[in-house]
């Protein structure tokens, strides 16, 4: 993320565009680099982020699998610029993951079985 004195047209201090929080670096509580995020859900009624959903594995985007993670399990590390997840990459792969090609769908009783993992 750019400093106060460089900041780009798709930030602020404060704000952030979604455009650049796809494809951030997410490491695990080791240090570890887990995956990226690939994009965000949004609650449709009051636009906030919920979930972060984090590509992992795979190579040039063929395999990978998409790990839902709550919004607040992530922190934005400046030194990193990326974020981290008080979580290392084999509790990431035990919780409620897909490949690209199975999407899920993402009702109350998803989101239930997501939030309820990392709770």
């Amino acid at each position: 993320m750019a400093d106060n004195n460089t900041l780009d047209r798709n930030e602020t201090q404060d704000m952030i565009s979604s455009a650049k929080v796809e494809g951030t670096a997410v490491y695990g509580r080791d240090g570890e680099k887990i995956g990226s995020i690939h994009h965000l859900m949004l609650g449709k009624r009051d636009g906030k982020v919920r979930h972060a959903v984090v590509s992992y594995g795979g190579f040039l985007g063929m395999g990978e699998d998409y790990f839902p993670l709550p919004w607040n399990e992530l922190t934005y590390d400046e030194e990193r610029s990326g974020y981290v997840v008080q979580r290392d990459a084999d509790q990431l792969r035990g919780g409620p993951h897909y490949a690209r090609d199975h999407e899920p769908v993402w009702d109350r009783a998803y989101e239930a079985q997501v939030t309820g993992y990392y709770a």
